[in-house]
């Protein structure tokens, strides 16, 4: 690296680990920590929406949503959050991280609250204004994921910087987990309270009118972890290596650097130093490459597939895995037939069910990847990842009539468990971190919300695609208004075929391991070069005679 910019970011390539980076951690991670808790947690009280809206009257099964209708709980969010990737990804490059950074979690709060409060008497109107609420509060986490891996990596330094950004993201598996608990402790006191038989016994005193109140306190808590941090993102100082490389300001660079980090900055470089003119900067700036433009696509566009590529064929198979593993529990008989339990009992049996996947798999797998990451490389855990979600997703399907057998439930959620683990200690992380590490800083918000955008649109499709894939291949024994499927059996293989191709274009993202955000992304040589042109071209317009 060459130029004045290279002195400020190799001093936080080189700043030891201090407090500063766990501060940002958890400040950034605790809004992983409720995006994780208000995706997830709407999959804990579907069927209980169903129970309380969709009753049939003698009906030999519980009510349950219509397929449109659970689509649309289920994947509105995720269209909401691929939108505020792409948005927020791009306003994060333009305005700065700091700027937008509170703006996503303030729309957090409000649209955990709003969707707890869904208004109406009639089943459509309440599920319209979920579903309305809850495009927003994914609109706010998806602006989550471009602004909180860019802001971390952008601080860390580079021995550690892999294991900084996997820790923010491994809020995640606690978010999760902790949705579990809270569902698990309310069903409790609510069964406990209000006590009620099993839908076979009495089908109308199963879901008890108290039974309402349960999913909405679900769905609002999810506001609080997020609130607690909000001051203390609109306190944190842009990212130095944005107003050095965007901003063309070293000495605010610098003094935020001081600022923040334990770091010598000598006096030359925090006095001496001041930010471009507007007219320098302006000129150095048209020097460089735009995104999308023939040379953008030269140098990064195989690394942009790479990383979209990856993120999209992930999601597909995690979040369809995340989102109906209650579905999947209960065609091998881990959960019991619906009509044996009443409304709060089933709750309380899928948000232990999910707790357990997290605490086993899920929040093991990620922390693994912290422990790792710098260590085997991003390229290496990635690739690692998809090869035994690979495996164990054809162990599940291959033999699939073995696992449905009484006695073998077990070795199911065995193996189902390892898929969350590896899916968590491989491509789930990486595919959050890299896209952080290897694009120049003025496209690096909006690269990182492009592929997260891409790995949303294969959640996406996901949710939707399972919801009906997974249905009996006999319409008779399909859930109430869904066409006949291609069964779970099926629909485990075509998951399986999707991580194998996870696995070829993995081949595409390049290793970011202990290397500086500059040498990956080439851009002080950029910087170098642009400014060189610059200079060229004031002194030949200096050269240039007026004609008289």
């Amino acid at each position: 690296m060459a130029g004045e910019p290279a002195q400020v970011l190799n001093a936080l390539d080189v700043a030891k680990t201090q407090w500063y980076h766990f501060t940002a951690i958890i400040i950034a991670g605790m809004g992983f920590f409720t995006d994780a808790y208000d995706l997830f947690c709407i999959s804990l009280v579907t069927k209980l929406l169903g129970r309380i809206y969709y009753h049939v009257d003698g009906g030999a099964k519980p009510g349950t949503l219509p397929p449109n209708v659970a689509a649309a709980v289920n994947g509105v969010a995720l269209c909401g959050t691929l939108s505020g990737q792409l948005f927020f990804g791009w306003l994060g490059d333009k305005l700065g991280r700091k700027k937008v950074y509170g703006l996503t979690l303030m729309l957090m709060v409000i649209c955990s609250i709003a969707s707890g409060l869904s208004f109406g008497r009639e089943p459509k109107s309440i599920m319209a204004t979920l579903c309305f609420f809850r495009f927003w509060l994914g609109f706010g986490i998806g602006g989550d994921y471009p602004l909180s891996a860019t802001i971390m990596s952008e601080y860390s330094n580079k021995k550690t910087r892999g294991a900084f950004i996997a820790a923010v993201f491994a809020m995640q598996g606690f978010g999760i987990m902790a949705g579990g608990v809270f569902a698990i402790i309310i069903s409790t006191a609510f069964n406990y309270r209000f006590s009620s038989p099993a839908y076979e016994d009495d089908a109308i005193r199963s879901t008890i009118p108290q039974a309402d109140f349960v999913w909405r306190i679900i769905l609002m808590v999810g506001a609080i972890p997020a609130g607690l941090t909000y001051y203390w993102r609109l306190k944190m100082p842009e990212t130095p290596r944005y107003t050095a490389l965007v901003a063309k300001n070293m000495k605010q660079a610098a003094a935020d650097m001081s600022k923040v980090l334990n770091v010598n900055m000598d006096a030359e470089q925090q006095n001496g130093e001041k930010r471009l003119p507007e007219s320098a900067a302006e000129d150095q700036s048209a020097g460089l490459f735009g995104l999308f433009s023939r040379q953008f696509v030269r140098r990064h566009g195989l690394h942009l597939l790479g990383t979209t590529s990856t993120w999209f064929l992930l999601d597909i198979a995690f979040y369809s895995q995340n989102l109906f593993q209650k579905d999947i529990f209960s065609a091998v008989g881990w959960l019991p037939p619906a009509k044996t339990m009443n409304a709060i009992e089933e709750v309380f049996r899928i948000a232990r069910a999910q707790t357990l996947i997290a605490l086993c798999s899920t929040v093991p797998g990620y922390w693994f990847t912290v422990a790792l990451i710098d260590r085997m490389g991003r390229f290496a855990i990635q690739l690692m990842g998809f090869f035994f979600m690979t495996v164990f997703m054809f162990a599940l399907a291959i033999p699939y009539d073995h696992w449905t057998h009484p006695g073998n439930h077990v070795g199911f959620v065995v193996i189902y468990s390892l898929t969350f683990f590896f899916a968590n200690f491989g491509p789930n992380a990486t595919t959050f971190v890299v896209p952080a590490e290897i694009f120049p800083a003025r496209f690096r918000s909006t690269c990182h919300g492009i592929s997260a955008a891409s790995g949303k649109l294969g959640a996406i499709v996901g949710a939707f695609g399972f919801l009906y894939l997974a249905q009996n291949q006999d319409k008779a024994k399909a859930d109430a208004g869904y066409p006949a499927g291609i069964g779970v059996r099926n629909s485990l293989i075509v998951l399986g075929v999707v991580n194998f191709l996870g696995l070829l274009f993995t081949f595409l993202v390049p290793e970011s391991k202990g290397k500086s955000l500059e040498q990956m992304s080439g851009e002080i040589e950029d910087e170098d070069e642009a400014k060189q042109a610059s200079e060229q071209q004031q002194a030949y317009s200096s050269r240039t005679v007026p004609v008289l």
